[in-house]
């Protein structure tokens, strides 16, 4: 194609997920209920109505699988033998009844869901099924077991698996109440049975407990006796344990080191604290020594009343030494005795700084001793009275064992006591609230329920079987199928036609032989005039999944409705694997597209022209041996080009998608493209299959075309707009335009 004249358009915009929406509305259709892509926006989800056309297509079905089913739970309902049911209520007690106070050898009381469960297993064990089955006798076994004689040569089953078959134990909601139903077909037997379960259940909790209380005796007789001698062990061990560690004025002892221990243990604590303050006093002399510090800067040192004589002393000879030096000289006798007298205050004020010095570290060293001292015998104490400890724990641990061994022991002997007496009295943990009565009424069989059940059974399969049959056919029929599953908007709706020849179905449009066809067409035309990616596109290619889906149809009768609207329109037949617009208009396929890229013919040469006014058309020139070499050719591009420069528009039919490849080679070249899909006939995986390969070209998807609908069904699918009303205006306006035309 050449560059100048090759259209180029932006991507088209997905909507809901896959598929193109240009705009999100076509002109002609515009149906809530289904959501077609046109007239409104697009919807990608069934709704409520789409399922309801499903189940109304599928009707019959529906009715023939309730009718089977419903008459098939009415025959077995009647053919059924009457059965009644004996019902006795038993009310298990929440603990047993307190005769005397006094734990129970056997724990019945009834706390949590678990204990009632187990009560109720206790109903449907084998022991009681076995109790039952020996008091069923003579007359009582006859009836029980007439309804399951098989004959003088048959055996009737075992009376056991037949009570364990036909009873049933059911506990009442919210309460300790249980109701024990057994079913027969003689009433007396019904009711005998649920009594005989009853009886069992209670004799059976007495023999427990009676068996569990003379068991429970037995074993505390053992254990008290072999408790008995535990106790003389332990006494005699501790009556050697004292003799040998002379504890008999054990606690005497004990208050003793304890009085002692406290005194030593505060006469210590005054030590350390003694010792820390002339600890800290020595340390502050050592430090001030040793920076050279004057030692009178200490308080406790200042205050020492020696030294602070000496200071005042020493002042008052500084003054006085200052002042005769104003008025003597230096060697003058005065001045140098009062110096002498200074000097001597001042070795005197030093010695005594000294000696405070020594009476701290004496201090220090007297209380570090003390302090020693003190620990030690401290620490003597200590281990005195951990030794008299340890001799205490070991000797009251063997006192408590002996204690605790004498508390089981009388335990033991009382609870052996309590056991024995508690064996010879009967309690009952549960008692009879309903007793069993011959019922007046069968359970079985339940007539309104099987009926009813047949009935909602017959209705919900055939509804099942409806929806199955429409999950099986997966071809493509609704709107749904187009725009959610196959992904491409819905532009048009071409009804089915009937009994016609190619030729004149190729030009419908034009020879009105069907009005409905016709109008349908004027519909998709003015689809495609309402968005700009179509009202614009020159090049519009059509193709489909499957052969046999009228895309070649659908090429024709869109190209005649345009030129009908004074557009100057061309057709090409580029399907050169099976060509078939020149037998749409009886023209002779010698000449086409194949001629005009390979060079032996010019464009001129093969353009049948005014076939119809503004309608011309372009055959395939035969069928090719290498088609895709044919129109991945430059002259191909060239032919497209001038055919846009002729034409306002150019429509070319491709091969079917699922076929071949020759409709994406194409694509490339057109504006746009047209989907084609034939109803109830193409595949949903296959279709979309087709379309994610148009959609992924990058050529804008005009959307899909769906033909042949057929009338009888369209109902359940486009009921707005092909009923009977439609037909009869379609109907009057052919016969108008027939008056017309006469």
């Amino acid at each position: 194609m050449d560059p100048a004249t090759k259209q180029t358009s932006s991507p088209p915009t997905s909507s809901s997920g896959s598929g193109y929406n240009y705009g999100g509305s076509y002109a002609g259709y515009s149906d809530s209920g289904y959501g077609y892509g046109y007239g409104g926006e697009s919807t990608t989800q069934r709704t409520l109505q789409d399922y309801l056309l499903i189940l109304r297509e599928r009707i019959w079905y529906i009715v023939v699988v309730f009718l089977v089913v419903f008459s098939s739970s009415l025959v077995f309902t009647l053919s059924q033998p009457k059965i009644y049911q004996g019902v006795a209520s038993v009310q298990i007690f929440r603990r047993d009844p307190v005769v005397m106070q006094s734990q129970a050898v056997i724990d019945n009381e009834v706390r949590s869901a678990e204990d009632l469960n187990t009560q109720v297993k206790v109903l449907e064990s084998g022991s009681i099924i076995e109790k039952v089955a020996d008091r069923i006798k003579g007359d009582d076994l006859r009836a029980f077991l007439a309804p399951y004689e098989k004959g003088d040569a048959g055996e009737a089953p075992a009376v056991p698996s037949l009570l364990l078959k036909n009873r049933k134990i059911v506990p009442q909601r919210l309460s300790l109440v249980i109701n024990v139903q057994y079913e027969h077909s003689d009433p007396q037997i019904a009711a005998k049975v649920a009594e005989f379960f009853v009886d069992e259940y209670i004799s059976y909790n007495a023999r427990m407990r009676i068996e569990g209380s003379l068991k429970a005796y037995e074993e505390l007789k053992g254990q008290a006796d072999e408790q008995r001698r535990k106790v003389d062990e332990f006494a005699a061990k501790l009556q050697a344990y004292r003799e040998k560690n002379n504890l008999i004025s054990l606690d005497s002892r004990k208050d003793i080191v304890n009085e002692t221990l406290k005194k030593l243990n505060l006469d210590a604590s005054e030590a350390k604290a003694k010792l820390s303050a002339a600890e800290i006093r020595w340390t502050q002399v050592k430090e001030r020594t040793a920076s050279g510090g004057n030692l009178t800067d200490l308080p406790f040192i200042a205050s020492n009343e020696l030294i602070s004589d000496l200071s005042k002393k020493l002042a008052d000879k500084n003054i006085e030494v200052s002042q005769l030096r104003k008025r003597y000289r230096d060697k003058h006798p005065t001045l140098s005795q009062a110096i002498q007298s200074l000097n001597q205050t001042a070795s005197e004020y030093q010695r005594a700084i000294a000696s405070a010095a020594a009476a701290i570290e004496s201090e220090y060293q007297n209380a570090l001793r003390n302090d020693q001292q003190a620990r030690a015998v401290l620490e003597a104490q200590q281990a005195e009275s951990l030794a008299t400890d340890r001799f205490a724990n070991e000797y009251n641990q063997i006192d408590r064992e002996m204690k605790m061994n004498e508390q089981f022991q009388q335990s033991l002997q009382a609870r052996m006591k309590e056991t024995s007496m508690t064996s010879t009295i009967e309690t009952q943990n549960a008692r009879v609230i309903d007793h069993a009565h011959p019922p007046q009424r069968p359970v079985s069989p339940n007539i309104p329920l099987n009926l009813g059940l047949g009935f909602l059974g017959g209705i919900g399969l055939g509804l099942a079987f409806a929806f199955f049959v429409a999950y099986v056919d997966d071809r493509v029929k609704s709107s749904f199928d187009i725009e959610a599953i196959v992904g491409v908007p819905l532009i048009g709706i071409i009804p089915e036609i009937k009994r016609m020849e190619q030729q004149d179905k190729a030009q419908i449009v034009v020879n009105n032989a069907d009005r409905q066809v016709s109008e349908a067409f004027l519909t998709l035309h003015s689809s495609l005039r309402l968005k700009d990616e179509s009202k614009n596109a020159k090049v519009i290619l059509t193709t489909s999944t499957i052969p046999g889906e009228g895309k070649s149809f659908l090429s024709t009768n869109i190209a005649l409705t345009f030129a009908a609207h004074g557009e100057r329109v061309v057709v090409v037949d580029c399907d050169l694997r099976k060509p078939n617009i020149h037998k749409s208009f009886r023209i002779e396929n010698l000449k086409g597209v194949i001629d005009v890229i390979t060079g032996t013919a010019s464009l001129d040469d093969v353009i049948v022209r005014n076939l119809h006014p503004n309608f011309d058309v372009i055959p395939a020139g035969g069928r090719a041996k290498n088609p895709t070499q044919i129109l991945n050719s430059k002259n191909f591009e060239l032919m497209i080009s001038d055919l846009k420069k002729r034409y306002d528009r150019v429509f070319i039919d491709t091969p079917p998608l699922a076929a071949v490849s020759d409709a994406m080679i194409v694509l490339p070249l057109c504006d746009g493209s047209i989907f084609t899909i034939f109803f109830n006939k193409v595949r949903r995986k296959a279709a979309q299959f087709a379309a994610k390969k148009l959609l992924e070209a990058n050529v804008p998807v005009f959307g899909a075309v769906l033909n042949g609908l057929n009338l009888a069904v369209s109902g359940y699918y486009y009921s707005q707009y092909y009923d009977k009303s439609y037909k009869d205006y379609y109907v009057v306006m052919a016969k108008q335009d027939g008056s017309a035309e006469r």
